[in-house]
């Protein structure tokens, strides 16, 4: 075997070692699709969701960043002030209220835009502190049928930049429906979504170590929401590292003949 060819083989093993090893990075690190009775998104690595009451609550199960940051939506039988328009009006005003700790807080709106995900009218806003103290809510909230549904994503003001990127692929795999013949957990219809909707006052309350087992639904889907993808991720993985294994031995033979 020349020279080139001892080179070139050696690149071939550690492109397939290289290789490899992305592929079990990324199947340890793979987002977990979330379904209920009204959503279906991404939800980040490591991230879980629990149903509390009507809400559902997410968290980091990483005990470090647990407190960094939470997701809470809920859907609410819609009444007289869920329609888009009022949504927006309410996104666009400061929300004043009383912290945990007795003192006043009023938050600054910063964006209350109408956009358009996955082919469904849903506004979209941002404000510093208008649910926690010291942290920016994003606020996702829209009609469907009979519901109106709202997705809040509070982070830790100094932590906002390194959540960006799980939050917008939440976003961008966002979908809204409302499926029959399956128990809806919905507020009633007095009031808006935003009033209905309990988010919690301190990052811990109604955290997902204090939430409820999750449940057998009659679509075989826990009342988490995740569809397990473990077994179907590996068999990819497992796949593509057998036909990397196959390329090999067929060059390596190849070149040694």
């Amino acid at each position: 075997m020349n020279f080139r060819r001892k080179i070139a083989l050696n690149l071939i093993k550690l492109f397939s070692a290289a290789t490899i090893t992305t592929l079990l990075i990324a199947q340890s690190a793979h987002a977990t699709r979330f379904n209920n009775q009204f959503l279906e998104f991404e939800l980040p690595p490591q991230w879980q969701c629990n149903l509390e009451g009507a809400e559902w609550v997410c968290q980091n199960t990483n005990d470090t960043r647990k407190k960094e940051a939470i997701i809470v939506f809920a859907a609410k039988l819609k009444g007289d002030q869920d329609s888009l328009d009022q949504y927006l009006n309410y996104l666009k005003a400061p929300k004043t209220y009383t912290s945990v700790q007795g003192k006043p807080v009023k938050s600054e709106p910063r964006t209350a835009t109408n956009q358009n995900i996955n082919g469904h009218p849903w506004v979209d806003a941002l404000h510093l502190e208008s649910e926690l103290p010291g942290f920016y809510t994003r606020y996702l909230a829209t009609v469907k049928d009979d519901i109106g549904v709202l997705v809040t994503y509070s982070v830790k003001q100094d932590k906002w930049q390194s959540y960006i990127n799980d939050f917008d692929g939440l976003v961008r795999t966002l979908k809204v429906f409302r499926k029959q013949g399956l128990g809806l957990n919905a507020n009633g219809q007095g009031g808006n979504i935003f009033e209905q909707t309990k988010i919690p006052t301190s990052i811990t309350e109604g955290a997902v170590f204090n939430a409820q087992v999750p449940a057998e639904t009659n679509e075989g889907q826990t009342a988490q929401g995740g569809k397990p993808q473990k077994q179907d991720n590996f068999t990819f993985y497992l796949i593509a590292g057998v036909a990397i294994a196959g390329i090999f031995i067929f060059l390596k033979k190849r070149n040694s003949g």
